[in-house]
């Protein structure tokens, strides 16, 4: 018995139930048509989705920068977060398209907006998806047109609507479509919807054509145009195994899409234009028998066992191996040579090695250890020669990872003590004495070593942080210590007061300007709260001759006193030194009051307490004279003219600002430092001829500072913009390349091999 409890059906569509357009109902064929292609694209997008993890997640891991990790990272959490949406949006658009077949309706232009004639008036990146979809449509068409030639012929005997590849419901134009406007909300860069597009053609379009002989077949059995021979279902084929490859991994860009034979056999070409130039020729005499791979790997075991400690060079990997290979000819009598495509692996990985070698981004003492691979990076590479073209490779990523984590080491004289040193001698050695013929070494030391490094990555990025954190803060306050200089300047600066209100203002009040201003910001009230207490201090040291100023200095002085007293203390000022400034400005009050005519009371700036008729409390600011002995005239107070701007100095700030070299914005130098990025990693020379290596870790924009940090994530060096420019002439910095050292590496061969091809 049929049953349909495997059928997932895209949206039920029912006759009755009003909606935008009306729809007739489909042929009971057609609906089963379209519950297959339902049940297909369902399963289809789950694969996708479930390999877009790995796809990213591979991809970040090969990222040769922070920000193009986190940008995986981002794409990641995305497409998981988004990952229902999107699939239930597709089936529904489908199921959109089946609904309206029976309804005359001008077809929607699909991908008509971006062929390639009008190509040049679309913005780059959608330039980029038109030109992949385009390829991927064009791909299914010329795979499986005749397919769906036959299932477009007979739903056109089904349905009223005029059918034809771009608007067939199941055709790859409609899909693509389809699935395009489902990812529109996607927030992520161009390069990562290039994958998801290449995933989709992967797991969705990839099997279009069991789906179109499946659909034909339904469509015959129903007797709809059985005339017309449909071919029969293909079987499905497993899928391609390196997904990244396709979806754009950063190989180089000699060798990525390619084959691996074709890559080596592309390679092998280059270097038979090289022999007899750069590569030397050795004559071979005409008797001469190859050695078997294994043979070759036998001795490359054997120098590699005879030899675990030295670094070996180009000339004398290739100097030992004659060596071995004449003893091997003595003894048996015939001589014996490395084959051809053998030779070529050597002279390949030597080449590699070479530029490894010179590369200046590596430390000298690095270089030692990293050279001591070069026997068995030559063994993978005659096992396996993926090696050459595959970016995932384990040897290949281990040597990239090692190379990584060296960028940032610094030349020691205790280098062995150091625990990366330690950590990589250790890789080393364990594939100079355990590795034979089996690559999964190369896996086991890959995890191992990645684990190390993300522990050690981990910690440097936290106090890297703190860092930044600390920076950033020390630049706050120095944005917030000039507000307060302006404040005191524009009060002070050219003003004749008594030296206790200055100095109030200039040691104590600044410190509670500084807090408010961190505190709350130069726009709060609490800001204006600060500075209204100061502008009303300095009126009331000041000279009054208006009879109503006394009523308002009698007024204003109790909170003038208890804001001063209560912001000092905030501010952690001194308490000894802030008490004898508030007895100094008790005696300027009284003297103050005494100006005027009548006799006035004595100001406290601690109020004595009186109780009034209700009962309550209340401070005694004033007690008339008679109450208290009259107090003997003070002498004048201390008065200071303000003639030079107040200077705020931050601890162990120095007192001389230190005089820069301006450059123009279009000088070179300068131009090199603003072409820095936040992670670059840079070289500095220093004055005792020692180099230290340390990485851009913050630009703080207030303060103007390049703040860079060691490997460790330690602040060792700030530089401002002119300064580092004033390095660059002087050519005491030397920008390090990041990039991933094998591909750098193969890049430089590929590109000399062809160079040489061109002369």
């Amino acid at each position: 018995m049929k049953t349909d409890a495997n059928v997932v059906h895209l949206k039920t569509v029912n006759p009755e139930q009003k909606s935008n357009h009306p729809t007739a109902r489909l042929p009971a064929v057609l609906v089963e048509v379209r519950d297959k292609v339902a049940e297909q694209l369902r399963l289809a997008q789950q694969a996708l989705f479930d390999n877009a993890d790995d796809t990213l997640f591979e991809m970040a891991d090969r990222a040769t920068s922070n920000a193009e990790q986190n940008a995986f990272f981002e794409a990641m959490r995305d497409l998981r977060l988004r990952r229902k949406q999107i699939e239930r949006a597709f089936l529904d658009k489908v199921a959109d398209e089946f609904a309206t077949l029976n309804q005359y309706e001008i077809g929607r232009p699909v991908l008509e907006n971006v062929s390639f004639e009008s190509l040049s008036l679309v913005q780059n990146d959608a330039l980029e998806e038109a030109v992949a979809v385009e390829s991927m449509v064009a791909k299914v068409i010329s795979r499986d047109g005749q397919a769906l030639g036959h299932l477009t012929a007979r739903l056109n005997a089904l349905v009223s609507k005029k059918l034809d590849e771009k608007n067939n419901p199941v055709g790859p134009a409609s899909l693509c479509a389809a699935f395009m406007d489902c990812c529109g909300s996607l927030g992520v860069e161009i390069r990562v919807k290039l994958i998801v597009l290449k995933l989709f053609d992967k797991y969705v379009l990839s099997e279009l054509g069991q789906l179109y002989a499946e659909a034909n077949e339904l469509l015959v059995a129903a007797g709809v145009l059985p005339e017309i021979k449909s071919v029969p279902p293909r079987r499905p084929q497993a899928a391609p195994v390196n997904v990244a490859m396709a979806a754009g991994e950063s190989d180089s860009a000699a060798v990525s899409g390619e084959s691996v034979q074709e890559v080596f056999g592309m390679l092998q070409g280059l270097l038979s234009q090289a022999r007899g130039s750069v590569i030397p020729q050795r004559p071979r005499p005409a008797d001469a028998l190859p050695i078997t791979s294994n043979d070759l790997m036998r001795l490359l075991s054997h120098m590699q066992q005879r030899a675990p400690v030295q670094a070996e060079a180009d000339g004398d990997l290739r100097e030992q191996l004659e060596n071995l290979l004449a003893r091997a000819s003595a003894k048996s009598g015939k001589t014996r040579v490395v084959g051809e495509m053998d030779e070529d692996v050597i002279n390949l990985v030597s080449m590699l090695f070479e530029f490894i070698l010179d590369d200046r981004t590596l430390p000298d003492s690095l270089k030692a250890l990293i050279g001591r691979l070069q026997i068995p990076m030559l063994k993978v590479a005659v096992i396996d020669k993926s090696f050459f073209s595959r970016g995932s490779h384990p040897a290949r990523r281990l040597l990239n990872e090692i190379a990584a984590a060296a960028l940032g080491w610094s030349e020691q004289g205790e280098a062995q003590r150091d625990n990366l040193y330690q950590k990589i001698e250790q890789v080393v050695q364990r594939l100079l004495n355990d590795f034979t013929d089996d690559p999964q070494i190369f896996a086991d030391l890959l995890a191992d070593f990645t684990a190390f490094m993300g522990d050690e990555r981990r910690r440097s990025e936290l106090l890297e942080q703190r860092t930044r954190d600390a920076e950033e803060g020390s630049a706050k306050a120095a944005l917030a210590r000039q507000t307060v200089e302006q404040a005191l300047n524009e009060r002070l600066l050219g003003r004749t007061l008594p030296e206790v209100v200055v100095r109030l203002l200039q040691d104590a009040w600044s410190k509670t300007l500084m807090l408010t201003c961190l505190k709350h910001g130069d726009s709060s009230p609490e800001w204006q709260a600060v500075l209204s207490t100061m502008d009303e201090l300095i009126w009331s040291v000041e000279p009054h001759d208006h009879p109503g100023d006394r009523e308002r200095l009698l007024a204003v002085l109790p909170e003038v006193v208890k804001a001063l007293r209560k912001g000092v203390e905030d501010s952690a000022f001194d308490p000894f030194a802030a008490e004898a400034l508030f007895s100094q400005l008790e005696a300027l009050h009284w003297q103050a009051l005494q100006r005027f005519d009548k006799p006035v009371a004595e100001v406290r700036s601690e109020p004595a307490i009186v109780v009034d008729d209700g009962g309550l409390e209340l401070p005694l600011l004033v007690e008339p004279v008679g109450v208290a002995e009259a107090a003997e005239p003070e002498p004048a107070p201390a008065m200071v003219e303000v003639v030079e701007e107040i200077v705020l100095l931050a601890p162990g700030e120095s007192a001389q600002p230190v005089q820069e070299v301006e450059l123009d914005d279009n000088d070179e130098a300068v131009q090199q430092v603003d072409a820095l990025r936040v992670g670059s990693w840079l070289e500095f020379q220093q004055e005792d001829e020692r180099k230290l290596r340390c990485k851009l870790a913050a630009f703080i924009k207030p303060t103007g500072k390049y703040i860079f940090v060691n490997r460790n994530g330690m602040k060792v060096l700030e530089k401002t913009r002119m300064g580092l420019a004033v390095e660059f002439r002087r050519q005491s910095i030397r920008l390090l390349n990041d990039a991933l050292l094998f591909d750098r590496a193969l890049e430089s061969v590929i590109g000399n091999l062809r160079k040489l091809k061109g002369e």
